[in-house]
């Protein structure tokens, strides 16, 4: 039974406490022995990515100290797993050894279900249309595509309708969208224009931060459209 440390994020703990929940009933259905480390906090991503690599690292530092011996940090967030799976190694000298492993140790919610554990159908049912938004991180960092696009064909009830722009960015990019919200608008109208090209009625990601983000365009035209965490259509019954 693979022992399995969920670190939830912090947009997900303040935010979507409904996606953890979802990803913990997964994973316990799937046969994982679940833990929940209270003393988590963030992964230091939104310092690093605004340049303070001194606070990002004291952050970082944290972390690794919180789960220095979890077996698999299982994380419902592509950009989240990014940061520590790749970018700690930027934070730290390069003979640390707390770094040499981590990646190995550190995973993305669909990756482990379909790469570790082997699992594709959940017993998940949702009688929905469903689109798929690939995240920036989770596509062309953590190489995540084909995992919970397999994970949803098997979803009893769904029909995947992919979007022509699947693999665009929908404009958040954290402080992105704050530093630079006109340019992050216009990226996310055109994600919008997709979606509804596609004729979806729900929007499905791994990442709660992109979803927030075009949930709140959709809600904003009145589409009626909806988002959802990957870990909660695969918690659907």
């Amino acid at each position: 039974m693979p022992r399995v440390s969920l670190f939830v994020t912090c947009i997900v703990d303040q935010v979507f406490p409904q996606v953890g929940l979802a990803m913990a009933g997964v994973l316990d259905r799937a046969g994982c022995e679940i833990e929940f480390r209270e003393a988590q906090t963030c992964c230091g991503q939104p310092a690093f990515n605004s340049g303070y690599r001194r606070e990002a690292r004291t952050v970082a530092e944290y972390f690794l100290q919180v789960f220095e011996d979890a077996d698999y940090i299982v994380v419902p967030s592509g950009s989240c797993a990014s940061m520590i799976a790749h970018h700690y190694a930027e934070l730290f000298d390069a003979g640390d050894t707390r770094i040499a492993g981590l990646a190995s140790r550190v995973w993305e919610f669909s990756r482990f279900l379909v790469d570790v554990l082997h699992v594709e159908d959940v017993g998940a049912r949702l009688e929905r249309v469903a689109t798929y938004h690939d995240g920036c991180h989770a596509l062309r960092e953590m190489r995540t595509k084909e995992a919970p696009r397999r994970l949803l064909e098997h979803v009893r009830g769904l029909r995947l309708a992919e979007m022509d722009a699947a693999e665009e960015c929908c404009g958040f990019g954290g402080t992105f969208s704050v530093k630079f919200p006109e340019v992050s608008g216009g990226m996310a109208r055109t994600k919008i224009d997709s979606i509804l090209r596609s004729g979806a009625e729900i929007v499905v990601s791994t990442d709660s931060s992109c979803l927030m983000q075009i949930q709140g365009v959709l809600s904003r035209a009145g589409t009626g459209v909806r988002t959802m965490h990957l870990a909660e259509v695969l918690d659907s019954r």
